[in-house]
């Protein structure tokens, strides 16, 4: 399976919504938005709607451990991740789960042409992983039973 599929049926059963927030806009509002929509990253949209990075919730703990409570009121652009690992909606979920697993990273934004076209997370890649052991696990069932 690969990524446009995954993104495919995330989408039918959450909505197509892409969560982002301007470089300008402060931590506070970020953490704000991380918690109302109960996700783990924001993409961060520069000119033209163009990737500009992301920020996760491990970002804004590293910024307050280091800078208490007034790292509330910096921008998201000074906090955030810029050199962000990305994809393309024809890799495979496999390839993807090998990149977030070795960088340490948990959402990945998915790009085509040049736009962002969605965020898959390690949550979508492990819930695709789940589903593919149950299905091979059922086939290996039903070929037992007509053996």
């Amino acid at each position: 399976m690969n990524v446009k599929t995954n993104l495919a049926a995330k989408q039918r059963n959450l909505g197509g919504d892409i969560v982002s927030i301007e470089p300008t806009a402060n931590l506070a509002a970020a953490a704000k938005l991380l918690s109302t929509h109960r996700i783990g990253a924001v993409v961060i949209l520069g000119a033209e709607g163009r990737l500009s990075g992301i920020l996760s919730e491990r970002d804004i703990v590293r910024a307050l451990s280091e800078h208490g409570a007034a790292a509330l009121n910096f921008p998201v652009a000074q906090v955030m991740t810029r050199n962000v690992a990305i994809c393309t909606a024809d890799e495979s979920v496999a390839s993807i789960m090998e990149r977030m697993t070795a960088g340490k990273f948990r959402h990945m934004p998915v790009v085509v042409d040049g736009q962002l076209t969605g965020l898959i997370s390690i949550g979508d890649v492990v819930k695709h992983r789940v589903q593919e052991i149950e299905t091979e696990s059922e086939a290996m069932r039903d070929y037992i039973r007509t053996a």
